[in-house]
């Protein structure tokens, strides 16, 4: 006696209506209302099934919230993303301001004169991953992939956290990443994650009570932080100088710290201490 099977015949596979709202490669992801998730202890109910978790970051305490939602990664694991209702953090009084420039060569200069190197991620894994995908091996080429974006995000969190931490006042250049990818600094610009790095630290200066803004970088590198004169190195021909003297107050700057200082400059928010030029 044939046994009954629950898969949708060929002929309704091909009949069934897409959802457009989920891209046709698309990974696993199951929203929930907040009102279906509950705690029961460390685990969650939700659907009649007990989910055990492995907690990221201990979880405060609130109301969870619609968004959350079930997801699954390239290899097939598995995560529930919680959405929970927090009360806000209160603004912090602006005593420390800090101007970030992103860049390739140093993934960011700040306006204090420190370079946070680029770890260049994928390079470290290109040659593997090439292996891989030439040899067809699909599964250790995800695995690689994921190796890099974990790292990636990793070096995103720490860096944002302790920004966080040690400043009031945030203010990062506007660079245009979705252009630059589409250039041949697309492998580059991708790698640094510029986009995701500032998401991170919008999302925990408003948590932490900090300030976040994001500013026109426009002729920072040009203009001198000291006296406002567009006396800097210009154009592509120009990229490789990495140093200048102003020719209007003589004063020595280092292209990417310059750049840092006057988009600190120019935001809404600055440390009293610094002295702001007129631009």
């Amino acid at each position: 006696m044939p046994c009954a099977s629950n898969t949708p015949s060929p002929a309704r596979q091909r009949n069934r209506p897409f959802l457009r709202w989920r891209g046709r490669r698309s990974l696993g992801w199951v929203p929930s209302k907040g009102r279906d998730l509950k705690r029961e202890g460390e685990a969650f109910r939700f659907a009649g099934n007990t989910f055990r978790v492995f907690h990221s970051r201990p979880l405060p305490d609130g109301k969870i919230k619609d968004g959350t939602n079930f997801s699954c990664d390239a290899r097939g694991h598995w995560f529930l993303n919680i959405v929970i209702e927090v009360a806000q953090a209160h603004a912090r009084p602006v005593r420390r301001g800090i101007g970030i420039d992103l860049g390739l060569k140093d993934f960011a200069a700040l306006s204090t004169g420190e370079k946070i190197d680029n770890p260049r991620l994928l390079r470290l894994l290109a040659d593997k991953l090439a292996i891989a995908q030439r040899a067809r091996k699909w599964r250790q080429a995800t695995n690689l992939h994921a190796r890099v974006s974990n790292a990636r995000r990793d070096f995103h969190h720490k860096l944002s956290t302790r920004i966080v931490r040690e400043f009031d006042h945030i203010a990062v250049g506007n660079v245009n990443a979705a252009g630059l990818a589409k250039t041949r600094l697309a492998k580059s610009v991708l790698d640094a994650g510029w986009s995701s790095f500032r998401s991170m630290l919008r999302y925990k200066a408003t948590a932490h009570g900090a300030w976040y803004e994001e500013v026109n970088e426009s002729f920072s590198s040009r203009v001198c932080s000291s006296c406002a004169s567009e006396t800097g190195p210009k154009g592509v021909a120009d990229l490789g100088i990495r140093s200048w003297i102003c020719s209007e107050c003589g004063t020595w700057h280092d292209r990417d710290t310059n750049s840092a200082l006057n988009i600190l400059f120019r935001s809404g928010h600055r440390t009293p201490a610094e002295g702001i030029p007129a631009l």
